[in-house]
């Protein structure tokens, strides 16, 4: 009787830890305060470190590359390869970075991150029905080619919600001359060609830092769409954006523009 009575006491139990209604709750709790508490501080973590570190290493990759390479080889060209050889600043022509500021974002030394307005030039253009134009500066393009993707439809649009997040932390963390640095590093120059280096040699056959204030602007004109324009091959669109990125280059004063405080 008395071993009756034990097993009686532990069914008890046992029933009592899986009565429907009161465990689930609790789990249920707990996978919530995960979901809208521990997730979101374990990104702002994970992105803030992840922009800490770049700062002072070198990326040996970015999210667009990697798309690259996915691209490839979803199209069967298992022998593509990137052409991509970081160089610091101080192996870089200062005439690069300069036509790049002067071609995509002349107001690169000023703002902290966003342009507004040149964001609201942009909306008033758009708003007749013109070619679109887009506004993104140089830091936001960085963040984007970083760290991820081009995307569409839904995609686009949390693509650009994470680019605004990751601007912020660029612009906090790293000084003006590393932000222009990788970026002169990283952005894709021609098909599968990526930064100062790889394309002064595809392009041109010397080092980056002979780059001449021609050829400076001739890389800086193909952007953003480097695929669609050749730096090899300069069409007359091309040839009108160089002699145009030439005269901003002039107009803003020269290398001595970029030399930050």
């Amino acid at each position: 009787m008395g071993h009756d009575g034990a097993d009686s006491t532990n069914l008890g139990e046992s029933a009592a830890l899986t009565v429907p209604g009161i465990s689930k709750p609790r789990h249920r709790r707990r996978w919530l305060r995960w979901v809208f508490f521990r997730l979101p501080l374990l990104f702002v973590v994970a992105t803030v470190l992840q922009v800490a570190v770049l700062r002072f290493v070198d990326p040996p990759l970015t999210a667009f590359m990697v798309g690259r390479y996915v691209e490839a080889w979803s199209e069967g060209d298992r022998s593509f390869a990137l052409a991509y050889d970081w160089r610091n600043a101080d192996q870089i022509s200062k005439l690069l970075p300069l036509a790049l500021v002067a071609a995509e974002d002349q107001n690169f030394p000023a703002h902290d991150g966003f342009d507004f307005k040149a964001i609201e030039k942009a909306r008033a253009h758009n708003a007749k029905g013109r070619k679109v134009r887009g506004a993104s500066t140089i830091s936001q393009q960085l963040a984007k080619n970083l760290f991820l993707w081009r995307g569409s439809g839904v995609t686009r649009w949390l693509r650009k919600g994470l680019e605004v997040w990751y601007t912020v932390l660029i612009e906090a963390l790293w000084p003006k001359e590393r932000i222009i640095e990788v970026y002169a590093n990283v952005i894709e120059y021609g098909d599968g060609v990526y930064g100062a280096q790889a394309a002064a040699r595809r392009f041109f056959r010397k080092d980056a830092s002979r780059l001449t204030a021609a050829e400076a602007a001739r890389l800086a004109a193909v952007l953003p769409n480097p695929r669609k324009y050749s730096v090899a091959k300069p069409g007359p669109y091309v040839q009108r954006r160089s002699r145009s990125i030439e005269r901003q280059m002039r107009a803003l004063g020269g290398v001595a523009y970029l030399q930050f405080d």
